[in-house]
């Protein structure tokens, strides 16, 4: 990836923001991409509502009409964005799309996060949550922005690359790539000759 990913704002059609984000989730899924158009997010805000003399605290959205984008800007994410059902356009002028400034990101609670891990590509990390719990794997990537590693985890036979969010792994202490054991095996280093 040449480019840094921005946020971007589209224009929808007002009360399809939640229809437009979910279908840009599912072209991103279809078309693999995720490294590419890295969050679409419609934002709340918590408002207190009064009601036949009795207050309640709802979500309300920040800008009706509107979904946030962090994405890298090509021609085809601007193509898949811009042909979105719902989706009448790009903020921006004309049909050149800008990106949110630093100090327009900051009262939408976007900030850049300062992340410090304790892994590094070649780590053996093991997966404490989600579908991959309990299983070991090497780090073969780190995508700072999305907060992923790539892990290669042995499945039907194969080395097969999953995507599982920092929060999910924990490094393995003291293992090395070639020491990890599966099924109580030691897993060693294929010698040729």
């Amino acid at each position: 990836m040449s480019e840094a990913a921005k946020w971007y704002v589209v224009h929808t059609y007002s009360g399809y923001e939640n229809k437009v984000k979910a279908n840009i989730e599912k072209t991103i899924e279809n078309r693999h991409l995720e490294d590419q158009i890295l969050e679409v997010r419609v934002p709340l805000q918590d408002v207190v509502e009064m009601k036949n003399g009795t207050s309640r605290q709802v979500q309300k959205k920040m800008f009706p009409g509107y979904v946030l984008l962090n994405m890298v800007m090509n021609d085809d994410t601007w193509y898949v964005v811009r042909n979105t059902r719902g989706v009448t356009g790009f903020v921006g002028p004309g049909s050149k799309p800008v990106p949110l400034t630093e100090e327009e990101m900051m009262p939408l609670g976007i900030q850049k996060p300062d992340i410090e891990v304790d892994f590094a590509e070649g780590d053996m990390v093991v997966v404490t949550g989600g579908a991959w719990k309990d299983t070991a794997g090497v780090i073969t990537g780190i995508n700072m922005q999305k907060q992923t590693v790539t892990i290669n985890v042995e499945l039907f036979g194969r080395e097969t690359p999953v995507e599982i969010r920092f929060t999910e792994i924990k490094k393995e202490r003291g293992m090395k790539k070639h020491d990890r054991k599966t099924d109580g095996y030691s897993v060693l280093p294929s010698c040729a000759g």
